[in-house]
């Protein structure tokens, strides 16, 4: 079993968010509460820990994954923020929105699939945004599962599948959301839905003034 680390959704120890942060830092894996479901937080620029989240979840190696980040200057640094996306940001983040951009920054391929994209979030969960921000801004944002498995919306549902697979459950009751978040690409020219989650297509449409293409 991993050590785990009650805290709180709202007011979460900063001693335990710390904690958390070293171990990520260090190439760890901590599973962690977002506004949607658990995640299972690794460096994200850190090719060797990424690797070892692809191999706890079994995920195969061309399925990109998501970074969750501390805000807007994170995602600046790390991707080229386009007009679109800036109109999304304003109007969802922090929120269960993901947004796939054009990358900036060097990325391990297993994190974009070497695409040369990556999906970026800003999570509404304190405990989310904390340990990413105490992590150096950046940790990966996929869900803390077997892959294919159901992302889980509690610590104990995380726990029962990757088990002693990761070094540490930060534990803050279930996650509110349940439903993994709305993913939209604007890497290319036009708009492209790759996930319906929390929110709907047509709100993002409505913001963005065009119609969203569904991916293929």
């Amino acid at each position: 079993m991993p050590r785990i680390l009650k805290v709180n959704a709202v007011r979460p120890d900063r001693g335990a968010i710390r904690e958390a942060a070293e171990i990520v830092s260090s190439g760890g894996l901590v599973v962690y509460p977002t506004d949607t479901v658990y995640g299972l937080a690794s460096n994200p620029f850190s090719e060797e820990a990424v690797k070892r989240l692809f191999r706890a979840k079994g995920r195969p190696e061309n399925k990109p994954i998501p970074v969750l980040i501390d805000g807007v200057e994170t995602a600046e640094e790390i991707a080229h923020i386009t007009r679109d996306a800036l109109k999304l940001i304003e109007n969802y983040w922090p929120g269960p929105l993901t947004i796939v951009l054009r990358v900036k920054r060097d990325l391990p391929c297993l994190v974009t699939a070497c695409t040369g994209r990556v999906g970026l979030r800003v999570p509404g969960h304190m405990v989310a945004l904390l340990l990413a921000k105490e992590s150096g801004g950046a940790i990966t944002g996929t869900s803390a599962n077997i892959s294919g498995w159901t992302p889980p919306r509690t610590a104990e549902e995380a726990i029962r599948q990757l088990g002693d697979r990761v070094d540490l459950v930060l534990d803050a009751g279930p996650s509110p959301g349940g439903k993994p978040s709305t993913v939209v690409d604007l890497s290319g020219e036009e708009p492209v839905l790759v996930r319906e989650g929390p929110i709907p297509v047509h709100e993002l449409e409505k913001i963005l003034g065009k119609k969203i293409k569904r991916a293929r």
